[in-house]
């Protein structure tokens, strides 16, 4: 039996709404005009609009602008919407209309009608809470919208990804002091290089993620001046002039973030240049990862005919036909977000320059790339950190044996017996099978304890040279 309908208005006509829908007529048609992808307004940015929303009634009420009464319902029904009480009034697909006027005025519907519910009226009549003219009071979707995705962006960067990237540097750091006394060949073009410590290796990719962390807090604090208070272009029409800066007092103070008025209205709804600046920092942290979960499976590669420097923590079967095999599952799930995110950052950067005087029209799907990089980049962060880095043990025997069979450890006796002599040594090495040290004490170019002095391989892996 199909659902009842009611029967609503907006300044097209009539529209049929399914009776029991908290929103109305402008989001049906938004509903019926756009069923593209499936693909809704993820929860943070459906949280942050009602936060949004609640803010704004607050500051109308201050200003006298919405009675004290109406207000009161807005902000019961605003917080509600912000908890995910009616989430499933919020059916409207990611892609529509660019500034996002369907999603505003989904919101203004659904909280004008829980607003309504809550004062004892009809759903659908617009009174005694008007969507346009109370929720929406002193705004326009060209600036709600774009707000809305500073605010959900900023806090997901806060709340989600920081974290995630802390905990894993912290991991990669620790795993940098135990391993610290292993000593292993380097590698420069896939090829032997001077020793290393392991120790080192994983410092390296410590200090990537720390940056991260950096860029990720600089990409949260790009995305604090909020374009609320320009309304339909940019002038501040139809609003009192202290509206934005009390309703964007009350966003800091539930938020925990200081967001402020952006300086330059026309900037700020024109362009959306802040989401373009703060994607780009999410691609930086996605090739930053991409390299470090490549390098750990590359050191991990066997566990018999590769490297095997180290071992990984094996997490599931790796094959329906191979038994035994265990793969690098956690390392391929995080290099796949982070191809996913560099997409998305191709996307933001089109959308960003999808502005035309006035307004940029490719807000909706900025808004799916930057909360979705975000989410899925913290949820692989923290599985790989989990069920990867904090497991990871070393094959100390490898590495050594490596380093002794190594042919560049030469390089290291270049200062004493020169380039040319060094090469000549290595290339012999190579040709006969023999380690370097064989062939230089066999050659006799240096006394032996002097040989084994610049031989030291821990030696190399310190500024200086070795054996002086």
């Amino acid at each position: 039996m199909s659902e009842q309908s009611r029967i609503e208005k907006d300044s097209l006509g009539e529209v049929s709404v399914p009776a029991s829908a908290l929103y109305g007529a402008q989001s049906q048609r938004a509903v019926e005009n756009f069923p593209i992808s499936g693909v809704r307004f993820p929860r943070p940015f459906i949280r942050a609009l009602a936060l949004v929303k609640r803010s704004c009634a607050r500051a109308n009420v201050e200003l006298g602008i919405v009675a004290a009464d109406l207000g009161e319902a807005i902000v019961q029904a605003a917080t509600e919407v912000a908890d995910g009480e009616h989430d499933e009034h919020f059916p409207l697909d990611v892609f529509q209309t660019g500034s996002g006027t369907s999603t505003n005025m989904n919101a203004n519907e659904v909280i004008s009608n829980r607003a309504i519910q809550l004062m004892g009226g009809d759903l659908g009549s617009k009174t005694p809470v008007h969507p346009n003219d109370h929720v929406n009071q002193g705004q326009s979707s060209n600036d709600v919208i774009p707000t809305t995705i500073h605010v959900s962006g900023a806090i997901a960067l806060h709340e989600q990804l920081l974290p995630s990237l802390t905990r894993l540097a912290v991991a990669l750091r620790s795993k940098a002091v135990e391993f610290d006394g292993v000593v292993k060949t380097g590698r420069t073009h896939l090829q032997d290089a001077t020793p290393v410590r392991l120790g080192q290796e994983f410092a390296g990719y410590a200090t990537q993620v720390e940056y991260g962390v950096r860029r990720v807090k600089a990409a949260r604090d790009a995305l604090l001046a909020l374009p609320l208070g320009g309304t339909a272009v940019g002038t501040g029409l139809n609003r009192p002039l202290d509206f934005p800066a009390r309703a964007i007092a009350y966003l800091a103070a539930d938020t925990g973030l200081p967001f402020v008025e952006a300086e330059d209205h026309f900037e700020a709804q024109g362009a959306r240049d802040a989401v373009v600046e703060a994607h780009g920092h999410l691609k930086t942290v996605a090739a930053s990862l991409t390299k470090i979960a490549n390098d750990i499976r590359w050191l991990a590669c066997g566990p018999r005919t590769g490297f095997a420097e180290i071992n990984l923590p094996a997490v599931q079967p790796g094959s329906s036909i191979m038994p035994g095999k265990v793969n690098p599952v956690m390392n391929e799930a995080l290099i796949m977000v982070c191809a996913s995110v560099m997409g998305h950052d191709v996307t933001v950067g089109v959308a960003g320059a999808g502005g035309n005087f006035e307004l940029n029209v490719m807000m909706p799907v900025m808004a799916h790339c930057l909360l979705s990089s975000t989410s899925w980049l913290s949820g692989a962060v923290d599985t790989f950190t989990e069920r990867c880095v904090s497991g990871i043990t070393v094959n100390a025997e490898v590495c050594e044996e490596t380093v002794e069979r190594g042919l560049a450890i030469c390089t290291a006796l270049a200062p004493a017996i020169g380039y040319d002599k060094a090469a000549a040594i290595s290339k012999e090495a190579f040709k006969t099978g023999r380690t370097v040290r064989e062939v230089g004490l066999d050659w006799a170019v240096l006394p032996a304890d002097e040989l084994d002095a610049l031989l030291d391989a821990r030696a190399m892996t310190e500024p200086g040279v070795p054996g002086r």
